[in-house]
């Protein structure tokens, strides 16, 4: 065999093993009414299977390696752990009763949902399955975020209109900050110096100094031709680069585009109805976005800042986030 020969295989096995080692995007999309979880191809836009898990399933967080989804299966009264390659449920979490939300530690070892009947936020060790401690916070609560240096933690409560800050070491709730009505998601800056936080009934979006848990700015919202009663902001995502925070507003079917530098708002985005979540691929070049009402996800082109495709999923999609996978 002569040595072009030898090196032209040579370059086909090289293609070869880069071809079965390629990464591919999934994300997974958890649908409230069907009790499902629809995973998509996110690079060929499409939904490739769905697999049941608990009793309305909203909040979903991947464990820090992508191989575990932990999915809170509200009406089940349970944290479903899901592994990802069979994509079976193979145990639960002590959760308490419809836990709504969930925020993994960094430390990857500790979750935390809000039990929105019981005005608690549960803490729990996944490793041995166990409740760590159990905090009393206000009616209702709803969003939760953990700081990336994972000292703090924050809930929001829905009916009291507060963010209760919590020390992680201790226990304790350390503070109370009123913000808009019904407030839903926050979510720490990744150097953990501003928290936002969405007030759906409120309309707002307020901007925390998280040292001196004081708040520095409030977002409200108006769409031409959307009455500002439709202005329902819940889902918050930001990208890494710190350049722009998106703000999902509800049934007003768009999502807030904000110039974090200058504390503005640079566009509204339409995307399907009633949309809740918000999630970036990897690379940041595309932003999910869960629509309940419409029962689909729009794809956000961030290069182009507008939609460039929507994906059909199952019945009012909650929570969604995505991974790669081999």
């Amino acid at each position: 065999m002569n040595k072009r020969i030898i090196s032209g295989l040579a370059i086909l096995s090289v293609w070869a093993f880069c071809a079965a080692a390629k990464t591919t995007e999934l994300a997974y999309v958890t649908n409230e009414k069907d009790n499902t979880v629809s995973v998509i191809d996110v690079a060929e836009h499409k939904v490739l299977r769905q697999f049941d898990v608990g009793q309305r399933p909203r909040g979903i967080v991947l464990s820090h390696d992508g191989s575990t989804a932990y999915i809170c299966a509200s009406e089940s009264d349970s944290i479903q752990v899901v592994d990802l390659a069979t994509e079976k449920v193979i145990g639960e979490l002590p959760s308490g009763e419809d836990p709504e939300t969930i925020a993994l530690h960094p430390n990857g070892k500790t979750i935390y949902t809000s039990n929105e009947d019981d005005a608690l936020l549960t803490i729990i060790d996944i490793a041995s399955r166990s409740v760590i401690a159990q905090i009393d916070v206000g009616v209702e609560p709803e969003g939760l975020a953990i700081s990336p240096d994972g000292k703090l933690a924050v809930v929001t409560s829905e009916t009291t209109n507060m963010v209760h800050w919590i020390d992680t070491q201790t226990y304790q709730n350390i503070d109370n900050s009123l913000v808009g009505a019904r407030p839903r998601s926050a979510k720490f800056s990744q150097d953990g110096k501003l928290l936002w936080v969405s007030s759906e009934i409120g309309g707002t979006l307020s901007v925390f100094d998280v040292k001196s848990r004081k708040v520095i700015h409030d977002f409200r919202f108006k769409i031409a031709g959307v009455h500002r009663d439709r202005v329902q902001p819940v889902g918050v995502e930001l990208s890494e680069d710190g350049r722009y925070a998106f703000v999902a507003l509800g049934p007003a079917n768009h999502v807030a585009v904000i110039d974090i530098a200058n504390m503005t708002i640079e566009k509204y985005i339409l995307v399907g109805r009633r949309v809740w979540q918000l999630a970036f691929n990897h690379d940041q070049s595309i932003l999910l976005t869960t629509n309940g009402v419409s029962g689909d996800v729009s794809i956000i082109d961030m290069a182009k800042m507008k939609v460039t495709r929507s994906i059909k999923v199952g019945r009012y999609p909650w929570g969604v986030v995505v991974r790669q996978s081999q």
